[in-house]
């Protein structure tokens, strides 16, 4: 059995979670519109000048769903969610920007296992490295960047503060 059908039949998918969190996501890509004003002022109080810019880059969808992981890290960890934190889960899948994929097109290269290239479908399975390297060079702060890079590696991978962590891991796969 290919190593597609086999996560596929155990309910997950590697490197991008669980189906039933992926299918939660692709219904939720399906609608247009952005997130409401107050979540984007929202967003924008907790992002230095270089991560907005790259927030407004995000697809609707996605800033959608990182305000979500986002306020669920808060509600997780309280008075421990710093302005880096929020970050952290507002900008943690921002490196599927240089993918330029649609939602039919992502689907497609969640099960395209390719990592290596530089085709669309390889850019946007290495979201976690582009995306920890666009929050470097906008000046993010060590844990934002760092749960950009890390967010799909195991726990024990994790260079990023155990609860906080957890907090945004849980956050992301609701």
């Amino acid at each position: 059995m290919s190593g597609i059908a086999r996560s596929t039949r155990l309910g997950h998918l590697g490197h991008f979670g669980h189906f039933g969190h992926l299918a939660r996501r692709f219904a939720g890509s399906l609608s247009p519109r952005s997130p409401s004003d107050a979540d984007e002022q929202w967003a924008a109080e907790h992002l230095i000048v270089g991560e907005v810019a790259l927030w407004r880059r995000m697809s609707n969808a996605d800033r959608r769903h990182a305000v979500g992981v986002a306020r669920g890290a808060v509600a997780m960890l309280g008075p421990a969610a710093e302005r880096e934190v929020i970050a952290a889960a507002l900008l943690h899948d921002v490196g599927k920007i240089d993918s330029g994929l649609g939602t039919f097109a992502r689907v497609a290269a969640t099960v395209v296992d390719r990592r290596d290239g530089d085709s669309r479908f390889a850019r946007y399975r290495r979201h976690d490295e582009i995306g920890a390297q666009l929050l470097a060079d906008a000046g993010s702060a060590t844990l934002t960047i760092a749960w950009a890079g890390e967010h799909h590696l195991p726990p024990a991978r994790w260079s990023v503060e155990r609860t906080v962590a957890d907090a945004l891991k849980a956050a992301d796969d609701d």
